[in-house]
């Protein structure tokens, strides 16, 4: 597999050059490969529950192909997911697909881990150590703590903005030792995010460092994501005919949104083959991309706090991926697009809890609640012509190719759980009235002794840290 640049198409590298490199310093673009293989038919129209390491393992093969051996990527699969996600029908026509059954309890441990596993593949014959850095708004920072810690030849920088995400995502990060070290920055994620992208431009810094990135700017994170998307669609389109009667559905994935890595990893599972019908892109007051599919022009700007953290991102780096990919005009007819503030994400979790008897995350309410009002009498009205005001929470104005499925009554949703809810415990017992159920695995960071460095944001300061430290 060839791939190339967002920036300048004439770029060709390959895997591992992606890979490694995590971004293309030379023009700040973002590699995606060049072609996107259809799965073999015979794997998509099994009627039989589907393996989740089959699919990863025939979705990675064509984009490792010639680089990493099948007997090495089999291994590296399995030894990525001795977890795997889970699909919870709530309603009739409703499957939650949990996420966070990995060991920090986020969706970001399934392109951790393999994303880890691979550049330790790729590294093992190397001299100097590999330094990887990572902004992150919530859960990606622990993910990739966690799925690189004690990896030998790799060391982990994470920054993280003080005091922005919730004390257990804090805690998650701060613990770490060894090869893995975190940066509180006085500061926004999109603060964070900046002084990662411009170590990566440093020509001085390079040259002294070998850097990669681990969060959804690098390839290998993000097209592990696909596999869950694939294998959700495909359970979802075995199970449908059993629980609710509606025979060759429209899937409709609802995915909480920040960064857009998430949604983009749908998309990329959707071009090779997974039955999924369109996509809602469920956000918070940071509505950045659902402004754009609105009114057609793209506007970055500062990201705003809210409850659902880990969304609270005002410049996503994948809407370059997107439009890479597909026109706006394309995006329309395939998307819907939806946000809340903070007095709607609260009233997701308790309408939710309310109606289903489930407890959802700040990040999953959203995508619930876009989902819930979609088929309650959202899609109908926008698609009779009132269609609302795009600048308050809510559908936007976009009529996407799948609303007659909608409001035909023959579309099923997917509402993606990013996180455990007990992450964001304080939020959602304002919600329901009492904290969820806490694992063992989160209740015992609580007793590690905080490690991180706090640091201003300034961007001459972090790196004469990192030549210092590393």
């Amino acid at each position: 597999m060839i791939y190339t640049d967002t920036r300048d198409r004439a770029v060709k590298a390959d895997f591992k050059t992606a890979v490694i490199n995590g971004m293309n310093s030379a023009t700040g673009g973002l590699y995606i490969p060049v072609s996107y293989p259809k799965m073999d038919k015979d794997l998509l129209n099994k009627t039989s529950e589907p393996s989740f390491c089959d699919i990863a393992f025939n979705m990675a093969k064509p984009y490792v192909d010639k680089e990493i051996p099948d007997s090495e990527l089999s291994a590296i699969i399995q030894d990525s997911y001795p977890f795997i996600s889970k699909l919870v029908p709530i309603d009739q026509v409703t499957y939650v697909l949990e996420l966070s059954h990995g060991p920090t309890c986020a969706f970001k441990d399934f392109g951790a881990r393999f994303m880890a596993r691979v550049m330790a593949y790729f590294n093992r014959n190397e001299d100097k150590n590999l330094h990887i850095l990572v902004a992150t708004s919530g859960d990606t920072g622990s993910a990739v703590g966690s799925a690189f810690q004690g990896v030998e030849g790799i060391d982990v920088t994470i920054l993280y903005p003080e005091g922005k995400i919730s004390p257990l995502q804090d805690k998650q990060l701060s613990t770490f030792t060894g090869n893995v070290r975190a940066i509180r920055i006085k500061g926004t994620f999109d603060d964070c995010q900046k002084l990662v992208k411009t170590a990566f431009t440093d020509e001085d810094l390079r040259k002294k460092l070998r850097l990669s990135s681990a969060n959804s700017i690098n390839i290998s994170r993000l097209l592990p994501q696909a596999f869950y998307y694939m294998y959700a669609a495909l359970a979802v389109k075995n199970r449908s005919r059993h629980d609710n009667t509606i025979e060759n559905p429209s899937i409709i994935t609802c995915v909480p949104s920040g960064n857009f890595g998430n949604l983009t990893s749908g998309l990329i599972a959707r071009e090779m083959g997974a039955p999924i019908e369109g996509f809602t892109a469920a956000t918070n007051e940071n509505h950045t991309v659902p402004d754009w599919i609105a009114m057609g022009k793209y506007n970055a700007r500062p990201s705003v706090e809210t409850y659902a953290n880990a969304m609270d991102v005002g410049a996503p780096s994948n809407y370059e991926r997107i439009v890479s990919m597909y026109t706006l005009d394309q995006i329309r007819h395939m998307f819907a697009s939806y946000w809340l503030d903070n007095e709607g994400i609260i009233s997701a979790i308790r309408e939710c809890n309310r109606k289903t008897g489930y407890i959802i995350d700040p990040h999953g309410a959203v995508a619930w609640k876009a989902w819930d009002d979609i088929r309650n009498g959202a899609m109908k009205r926008l698609c009779e012509g009132l269609k609302g005001d795009y600048k308050s929470p809510g559908l936007t104005p976009n009529v996407p190719d799948w609303a007659n499925s909608v409001t035909g009554k023959k579309a099923v949703g997917i509402v993606l759980e990013t996180a455990h809810p007990a992450k964001f415990g304080e939020t959602v017992q304002k919600a329901i009235g009492r904290e969820p159920p806490m694992p063992s695995r989160l209740e015992a960071v609580l007793r590690l002794p905080d490690n991180a460095v706090s640091m201003e944001n300034d961007y001459e300061q972090f790196k004469s840290w990192l030549i210092e430290n590393l």
